[in-house]
């Protein structure tokens, strides 16, 4: 439930966000473009599964609605359409902090399971310093969505012939289960650095952190996992050109 009360907050304040576009200086100013990034990505699971980020592509499209100049704030609202290459990586150890060596393969063990999804962030977004010509510092954050596309595991050994006894962790019910709950939702937010130029575009480059309010696995009484949500960390850099601008002159 509180997970919920989260997502439902945040979609409230970007209501609100919007609602003051009718308080400042006017904007109407509609961009578009593309996005790529690479993304680290693991799962909170609960019983604890020791992990590695395990490390993918992100890259899609954006589109952004710039509606006002609020004192010193360009406020806009951002949406994207991103394809995203996420999961986890295990860290398999054995009671030494060294990786567990596999009787059969002789190779320390390595699993790792990527899943593929559709994300489409709606980010309320604010913006200080140049609008058109030069430098401006941005934060944005707002709710994101994800559907499932597909998944691949990883693994350099049959799973029937893991190395169990040398194992730290004896959490591997995650290792032969498949994605249940094929949508995603969450939060996301970021800061960045946005270059304009009057005739070329803007260029942009950001770090943003996405904590997901869902599970891939069913979290009841009756299920393994009380908790399977994704956890992400992504450096990306967007490219936007404008298709319409506010007319004023003194805009900078």
């Amino acid at each position: 439930m509180k997970q919920k009360l989260l997502f439902y907050i945040l979609v409230c304040c970007m209501s609100v966000t919007t609602a003051k576009a009718q308080i400042g200086e006017h904007r109407d100013e509609f961009a578009v473009g593309v996005s790529g990034g690479y993304v680290m990505s693991s799962i909170n699971f609960q019983p604890e599964v020791p992990q590695n980020q395990l490390g993918g592509m992100i890259g899609g499209l954006t589109f952004r609605y710039t509606t006002e100049k609020y004192f010193s704030s360009v406020c806009a609202i951002v949406g994207e359409v991103n394809y995203a290459q996420i999961g986890w990586k295990q860290k398999i150890l054995d009671l030494q902090d060294q990786p567990v060596i596999n009787s059969v393969t002789g190779m320390a063990e390595e699993y790792q399971r990527r899943i593929n999804y559709v994300q489409v962030p709606i980010l309320a977004r604010l913006g200080w310093g140049r609008e058109r010509n030069g430098l401006q510092f941005f934060f944005q954050a707002g709710p994101q969505l994800g559907l499932f596309l597909n998944e691949k595991t990883e693994a350099n050994y049959k799973l029937e012939e893991r190395n169990y006894s040398d194992r730290t962790s004896k959490v591997v019910n995650q290792e032969t289960m498949p994605v249940e709950n094929k949508f995603d939702y969450g939060i996301t937010g970021g800061i960045g650095l946005e270059y304009s130029h009057p005739v070329i575009g803007h260029f942009m480059v950001e770090a943003r952190y996405y904590y997901g309010l869902g599970n891939i696995y069913g979290n009841t009484k009756r299920d393994y996992f009380g908790r399977s949500n994704f956890s992400n960390i992504v450096i990306k850099m967007s490219y936007l050109f404008d298709i319409a601008k506010t007319k004023n002159n003194k805009i900078k």
